[in-house]
């Protein structure tokens, strides 16, 4: 009767946990769209959110990285896709196995960003995948994280979470590409897709 006790405990913490994973990939999802109708110079409107596309949540896509700091501090000017450049510097440097490959991507801090104390432990992750240009925005898509969630050398990424840049959407911004180094081999089957409203 305890062994059955145990096994029922385990399973409830399991699943439990995983609808606590959905729920937080939802949240951010929720949180995403509402971003939209609180900026000043947002690409969309209201009605242009029922167009957001996003990859069913999938578990596979939530990673445990070995995170290795950068001891080169230099500026990196990012081009972007308005031909002006964006001042970068790399933070470090994540290893991480998907899909039975081993993978690595770049970790960036913005330099304009750094000095704005709401965003100074800002990270920043642009990479491209398989599915750019196909499936998802051809330009790349983004990851966010914070220096916080590096604990004993590791960092969690999910990349459920992964988003459009507002050149998705709209021309007239200016938006970091993604550098060959975090052009990933395979596909990243998850977060955001297309923008699916038809062109004027």
């Amino acid at each position: 009767m305890k062994k059955w006790s145990v096994i029922m405990a385990l399973c409830i913490s399991v699943n439990s946990f995983g609808q606590a994973w959905k729920d937080s990939v939802d949240t951010f999802r929720k949180n995403y769209q509402a971003a939209f109708l609180k900026e000043e110079r947002s690409p969309l409107k209201q009605a242009d959110l029922g167009y957001l596309r996003f990859y069913e949540p999938d578990s596979l896509y939530q990673i445990e990285g070995i995170f290795k700091p950068s001891t080169d501090k230099k500026v990196l000017m990012f081009p972007t896709s308005s031909g002006q450049q964006k001042e970068y510097t790399k933070y470090g440097e994540i290893s991480f196995e998907l899909k039975g490959k081993k993978l690595q991507l770049n970790v960036y801090r913005s330099l304009s960003l750094m000095r704005i104390p709401l965003y100074k432990d800002y990270l920043f992750i642009p990479l491209k995948d398989v599915t750019s240009g196909k499936e998802t925005y051809g330009g790349g898509r983004y990851l966010d994280a914070k220096m916080g969630d590096i604990q004993a050398g590791k960092i969690r990424l999910d990349f459920n979470k992964l988003y459009n840049p507002y050149c998705a959407f709209s021309e007239g911004f200016s938006c970091p590409i993604p550098p060959k180094e975090n052009h990933l081999p395979i596909a990243i089957e998850a977060g955001e897709k297309n923008f699916a409203k038809p062109k004027d």
